[in-house]
């Protein structure tokens, strides 16, 4: 079974799951499209089931290899109701590309499966189909959180927690490149900034505002005051970390005839690295707690964990760079192109190396409202093959010494003391 000859199938699935997307941790059709298309494959397939959509399957479970492989994917689609083909009930779209990782997944375990080269690998490769990579729709999983049925927003940290990774030593990913390219492209070492959430809640003095504005205390001056405070702080931040700030106006009961005495401004905060995220969220906690005392007012502070910074193992990534260059279906690599996005990967390789692997394709902007692939010969075909000769470049070259592995408690107390 080759690529091309599975090709149009493995396109077909791609369209079913662009057309029809799901929210994180709603992925229900999706998860029984791909878990169908498996048992079609491999009608002996063992499948584990993990947080409410999340399942993994194996292969070489049988075999007695120390190494351990995963290859992830994921399963959400983002919120984004102006998209083209945006589910019209749940304002869910794929135009952060998800959907083509999960058909190259399928693509990937056909192949192997049915010419069985993965008899072959030293290592054990355990497919992953992940919900919920997508940072969105937090009142709902805030729920599931208080319904104790989730402990984390994320799909990774949730699958971290429940065990899913405990027995693999190393992780694969792909990912879509934004963007259009004259050439078929492929990325590596593309790392990603971390993120926390923080929320100002701004609290003041309601008064009539034409009779007496004199004795109030505004709270919507005071975060008008602290997004300039902000904006003034840019020229203090590294450029090296690529940091972004994005203050919004969550929520006030504002009139026009009185002094809003509350307002609770949100915003995001990315750095590259862990230590700088802490460092710039005191920044931000103290440019709040002064544009509140200003005026005489008041601020609560809350910071909710988004995802760790991911630095692509350097050391995974080399199979990469010399698969490629054996290849002739592959025009460009790009390497080193670190970008202020961020994903729950980052959060996994604290405990593990991984890589993702970047590929071009597609047209529209990524995370817009008309993205979508444009050479799925390349994404269905191509670059599967490509991943299935970097698997056995892989076979019986892994430095199991270059590897480390920690563990979800040491993974909790980094997130404890950042967000402290």
């Amino acid at each position: 079974m080759t690529f091309k000859q599975q090709y149009e199938e493995i396109k077909q699935i791609a369209e079913e799951i662009y057309y029809h997307p799901e929210l994180g941790y709603k992925e229900t059709k999706t998860k029984q499209t791909v878990i169908n298309y498996l048992k079609k494959v491999n009608a002996n397939i063992e499948i584990e089931e993990f947080s409410l959509t999340g399942f993994r399957t194996t292969l070489g479970e049988d075999d007695k290899k120390e190494l351990h492989l995963a290859f992830i994917a994921e399963l959400d689609a983002v919120y984004a109701p102006s998209h083209m083909y945006a589910d019209k009930n749940t304002g869910a779209a794929h135009n952060c590309g998800h959907y083509t990782q999960v058909a190259i997944a399928l693509a990937l375990y056909k192949h192997l499966h049915q010419t069985e080269a993965y008899k072959d690998f030293d290592y054990k490769l355990s497919f992953i189909f992940v919900p919920a990579e997508e940072y969105l729709d937090l009142d709902y999983r805030e729920r599931l959180i208080q319904e104790n049925k989730i402990s984390h927003y994320g799909g990774k940290p949730e699958a971290m927690k429940l065990g899913v990774f405990d027995d693999i030593d190393a992780a694969i990913s792909v990912h879509a490149i934004g963007g259009e390219f004259e050439k078929r492209t492929i990325n590596t070492n593309c790392d990603l900034a971390g993120f926390l959430y923080k929320k100002y809640h701004f609290k003041g003095k309601a008064t009539h505002a034409g009779f007496d504005p004199f004795s109030s205390k505004n709270a919507y001056n005071m975060s008008t005051l602290f997004n300039v405070a902000v904006g003034l702080a840019r020229q203090q931040l590294k450029d090296s970390e690529q940091v972004r700030i994005n203050p919004i106006v969550m929520n006030s009961d504002m009139s026009t005839n009185v002094i809003p005495n509350h307002i609770t401004v949100g915003t995001d905060l990315r750095t590259k690295t862990v230590d700088y995220l802490k460092d710039t969220a005191i920044k931000l906690d103290d440019a709040a707690k002064g544009s509140a005392q200003a005026l005489q007012g008041e601020v609560d502070i809350q910071t909710q964990m988004g995802y760790l910074p991911f630095i692509q193992n350097r050391y995974l990534s080399g199979f990469v760079q010399s698969t490629f260059e054996r290849t002739d279906e592959i025009e460009v690599i790009l390497n080193e192109d670190a970008i202020s996005a961020a994903g729950d990967i980052g959060d996994l390789s604290f405990m593990m190396p991984c890589i993702q692997i970047g590929y071009s394709g597609f047209t529209g902007t990524i995370h817009g409202d008309d993205f979508i692939d444009v050479d799925p010969e390349f994404i269905y075909e191509i670059f599967p093959g490509f991943l299935s000769e970097m698997l056995k470049e892989m076979s019986g070259k892994v430095d199991r010494s270059k590897l480390y592995k920690r563990t979800y408690e040491e993974y909790m107390e980094l997130i404890a003391d950042i967000v402290s």
